[in-house]
């Protein structure tokens, strides 16, 4: 955690240009007392900037920044940027106050999807230390990104105190500077930060943020223009920002269009994650920063897009600004000064998340250069008493002398150590022991192949031009995108199967395992893992706490597992969709077991030892209720179908119909562009059903009132289960009941 400073230094250090303010606390309130904003002499991220070049473009700035302003008394806090980080919110046990830090380095461990000696992390408690509910703040980001921008400033002799998150810097500045929008848990505000290379979305609660980062930002606006007009990048930069005034600006914003399009539905659909991860809260308004938002009618767009009010703040509430800066230079720039106002407000103590990700080795070199004035002071004194020791040699020679008798007697006590040494060396080399811990390391490793071995199982039992023959130049030309051969073979006489998610879980116990818990099949391996990370070994009354806390996770702990034979294996998962008029003749076709060239996705897999190998490790489990299922139904936008089939276009409403008596509603997109169909990624066919119309264009319907539908292409989800032979054996643990 950070120490609070009278005033502080914030810097970031983006890929247009670099960022500034200098801010003091008065009192309670914010002032800036001095600021900079210094474009690079390239945009770090255009087109042939190498490596190298790009880090003496960023060295030339920090020089600028160095000899316009003096920066050798004041803390320095730098960000950096959303991509590679990790921000999550997790609700602790109810556990001593002493024991938190050893408890949330254990949460840390489980979420953080990294090894731990690759990152930067810290942490920040989000609940009052009295509070019945202790929730907490978990960041983290890789080493080689902080280590990179930390390479910058050290190239200059720029001590860094503090490195940030520059999602986090966001919030802390909405927190403080606009905290009438986030009083609520169940209202948020949007931040949307964008910047050259990618847009920062920040959703801020009143105690929770939520962070994802979309790679699109303003350099994806130059390359359309450049693309479109044959330009070079530079040139399509300044002919951007120059859009509004330019001869050409119809041209210009027509090659952008698509970008737009793009951008904002890349933002509505993560705003849409959002929601419907968390139904509870309302996004009530956005907030945007960053220099991309300079781009004219960018905001404008996004507001029609999400239905939210947009807002671009063009002045800070809560931030003073010291006599004699420019005041209308300064609200130039406020957009890009988002990020640096909250690392100011960090700085300074007035912020709601603390954690510094500054590297160990760099924290512990700040703090040895604090230290250089005792160091000098204890150098004197250790002069001093140099000079007084040199009196006391003529003594101590003479003594020395005289104590023939000690120097013997400490020899021998410096050769018993020196034998008690060896023997701890050879102790220590012991060539058995040393190869076992290595044969347990590379264990691990043992089994990884598994999993991409049975996706290579299940993708070779689809149909392809081995199981079916006869449409082999159909999988040819599908493959090689000919789209004109392709369409040769009607339809519905293609027999395709085309898979949109395969999930592969493993469990110790088909007989007990069922479809859609995975998370709980893996209990066994996460209680290991959990037993591992904390040190079960040695504390007990711990591990019974989360038992108790967590229930099933660590139900395994605190008893005896069961010795009844078991059956391992793999709970798999298929999704897909197929143009064939007859689905289930490709997954599962009846009274076929004699004829392999009908069988189907099912068939091939209950005969594995004849499909592909007599020796495969893996055979189909059961085809009983229990352990196998298969759900279908036509493509049709007003049902519920699975996520990923096909791509979505709109066509005018006038060129067709469609019911709205299904669970699916129009989205806004389809209110701005027409009516939402389905196509073939590669044969742009449509492949959702369709109402059937008369002559007058009304739907026709059946005798029960429901529209009588044109159906195309059919959907599926497969699961089923499939023992593993050589599966591992899963070691039987005692719980804590049988340790005591």
């Amino acid at each position: 955690m950070a120490t609070a400073s009278d005033a502080i230094w914030a810097v970031d250090l983006g890929n247009n240009s670099l960022k500034a303010l200098h801010m003091v606390a008065v009192g309670d309130a914010v002032q800036v007392i001095g600021f900079d904003h210094i474009p690079h002499g390239k945009l770090l991220s255009s087109s042939g900037v190498s490596a190298a070049e790009k880090d003496e473009l960023i060295a030339i700035t920090l020089r600028q920044f160095v000899q316009r302003n003096d920066v050798s008394y004041d803390p320095l806090i730098v960000s950096v940027p959303s991509q590679n980080s990790f921000a999550r919110f997790v609700t602790l046990p109810p556990v001593e106050q002493k024991r938190l830090p050893e408890i949330v380095k254990f949460e840390a461990a489980q979420q953080i999807p990294f090894d731990m000696s690759e990152v930067q992390w810290d942490y920040q408690m989000m609940t009052e230390a009295d509070s019945p509910e202790q929730k907490v703040g978990i960041f983290a980001i890789k080493n080689e990104i902080v280590e990179a921008e930390m390479e910058h400033f050290e190239r200059e002799d720029l001590l860094v105190s503090y490195v940030q998150m520059a999602p986090m810097a966001l919030y802390n500045y909405m927190l403080y500077d606009r905290p009438e929008l986030v009083r609520s848990d169940n209202r948020a505000t949007v931040i949307v930060n964008v910047g050259a290379e990618s847009t920062d979305l920040v959703v801020c609660t009143n105690s929770a943020v939520w962070q994802r980062c979309i790679m699109m930002g303003g350099n994806t606006f130059t390359q359309a223009i450049a693309e479109t007009c044959k330009l070079n990048f530079a040139k399509a930069e300044k002919l951007k920002r120059t859009a509004p005034v330019s001869k050409y600006a119809r041209q210009i914003f027509q090659a952008m269009r698509p970008v737009f399009t793009d951008w904002a539905g890349e933002v509505q659909r993560s705003l849409g994650f959002y929601t419907n991860s968390n139904p509870d809260v309302k996004l009530a308004r956005v907030i945007a920063m960053g220099g991309g938002t300079k781009l004219r009618g960018l905001l404008k767009y996004l507001q029609q897009t999400l239905q939210i009010p947009v807002e671009k703040p063009d002045a800070f509430k809560k931030l003073a600004i010291a006599q004699g800066l420019s005041t209308a230079k300064f609200h130039e720039n406020v957009a890009d000064f988002g990020v640096v106002y909250g690392l100011g407000l960090q700085g300074l103590g007035l912020a709601r998340i603390e954690s510094n990700l500054l590297p160990t080795s760099a924290a512990r070199s700040m703090a040895w250069a604090n230290k250089t004035k005792y160091f000098i002071g204890a150098a004197v004194m250790l002069l001093v008493v140099s000079l007084m020791c040199l009196g006391r040699v003529g003594l101590d020679r003479v003594a020395y002398a005289r104590n023939e008798a000690k120097r013997s007697a400490a020899k021998r006590v410096v050769n018993r150590a020196e034998e008690t040494r060896e023997i701890k060396s050879d102790f220590l080399n012991q060539e058995t022991e040393l190869q076992e811990k290595m044969k347990a390391e590379f264990e691990v490793f043992r089994y990884r192949d598994v999993v991409p071995q049975l996706y290579e199982l299940i993708l070779s039992a689809m149909p392809n031009a081995r199981n079916n023959p006869a449409q082999a130049a159909l999988y040819e030309a599908y493959v090689r995108g000919d789209v004109a051969r392709v369409k040769e073979v009607p339809r519905d006489q293609r027999k395709q199967i085309f898979v949109t998610n395969v999930a592969i879980f493993f469990s110790d116990d088909l007989a007990t395992a069922q479809f859609g818990q995975t998370a709980m099949m893996r209990k066994d391996a996460v209680m290991r893992e959990s037993q591992m990370a904390v040190g079960v070994e040695e504390d007990y009354e711990m591990l019974a706490q989360l038992a108790e806390i967590y229930g099933d996770r660590y139900a395994g702990l605190t008893g005896m597992t069961s010795e009844e034979e078991k059956d391992p294996g793999f709970v798999v998962s298929v999704v897909g969709y197929s143009p064939y008029r007859d689905l289930m003749a490709l997954l599962d076709p009846t009274g076929v077991e004699s004829r392999p060239d009908q069988w189907g996705l099912v068939t091939r897999l209950a005969h594995l030892d004849e499909f592909v190998d007599a020796n495969s490790p893996f055979e189909l489990y059961s085809n009983e209720a229990d352990h196998f299922r298969i759900e279908k139904g036509a493509v049709n936008l007003d049902e519920d179908i699975p996520i990923g089939i096909g791509d979505s276009e709109y066509i005018p409403e006038e060129s067709g119909t469609r019911t709205t008596g299904g669970s699916r509603m129009p989205t806004m997109m389809s209110y701005n562009q027409g009516l939402e169909i389905l196509v073939d990624p590669v044969t742009r066919e449509r492949i959702d059903a369709e109402p059937e119309t008369d002559l007058y264009g009304n739907p026709k319907r059946d005798a029960l009132g429901k529209p009588i539908l044109t159906v195309r292409d059919s959907w599926f989800q497969l699961d089923f289960k499939l023992k593993w032979e050589h599966a591992p054996e899963i070691p039987q643990t005692t719980g804590l009941a049988g340790r005591r």
